[in-house]
């Protein structure tokens, strides 16, 4: 017989049966509230990987676009070749800014001049900056589910404590005698809850955390690229 393997299986089975006893003593209040917490996990979750997919996903669309963009001659080359980049964020800029270029380079009869002025270019500028500013919107969007659980579940598991403490100690109050052991087991059911909403919180935490570093890395390079792009454009394209 294996006896390491023994108390260790006798060990996992005692815990099992606390957490359920636990469980079973705990109010319809506090289960409430640990179900709530379950919910408000599972989105924080998807969250954090749908926006680590999000993120990896345009870093890598970028440096492709970056590596073509490079080897053209022209600002325009991609553009007239009407190459599509969906889910790219400096594709997307450098798209707004070629359209709104091209119109700027049209005469009244469809040609495209060979110049811009410096108004056009201006037009051009705040189009790129709108487009950075969408962009960054569709990274950050969903975050704020993440600080609704980092700052939100640890307070809803403290509130089902405080709920379960106040019950049990009016149970008892009720009874007219306290004891250990009619105080555990209406403390410890009260206590799951804190334990609940740290286990959501602490991940949601950290997840939070890196993505907002990684989403400030992806702005400055999307408004690094857009102030690239203005650059090369002024340098074919102003009338001086």
């Amino acid at each position: 017989m294996n006896i390491p393997n023994l108390f260790a299986a006798a060990a996992a089975k005692s815990s099992q049966l606390e957490l359920l006893y636990i469980w079973g003593q705990a109010t319809p209040e506090s289960k409430g509230i640990i179900f709530c917490l379950l919910i408000l996990s599972v989105v924080a979750w998807f969250v954090m990987f749908s926006k680590v997919i999000q993120m990896r996903r345009g870093r890598k669309l970028n440096e492709f676009f970056a590596s073509e963009f490079q080897s053209q001659k022209g600002v325009l080359d991609l553009f007239d070749r009407r190459i599509q980049a969906e889910g790219c964020p400096h594709f997307m800029v450098y798209h707004a800014g070629s359209v709104e270029l091209d119109v700027r380079l049209r005469n009244p009869e469809g040609a495209r001049k060979r110049l811009v002025s410096l108004k056009g270019i201006e037009h051009v500028k705040r189009s790129l900056e709108n487009t950075v500013a969408q962009e960054s919107l569709k990274l950050e969007s969903g975050l704020i589910l993440l600080a609704i659980a980092v700052s939100g579940a640890p307070f809803l598991g403290l509130l089902g404590t405080v709920w379960g403490v106040m019950s049990t100690f009016g149970h008892i109050a009720q009874e007219g005698s306290a004891s250990l052991a009619t105080m555990a087991p209406g403390v410890s059911a009260a206590l799951i809850t804190t334990v609940a909403g740290l286990l959501v919180a602490i991940p949601s935490m950290f997840g939070y955390n890196w993505l907002v570093h990684n989403l400030r890395v992806q702005t400055v390079e999307l408004d690094n690229f857009a102030q690239q792009l203005i650059s090369r454009i002024e340098t074919e394209f102003l009338d001086e």
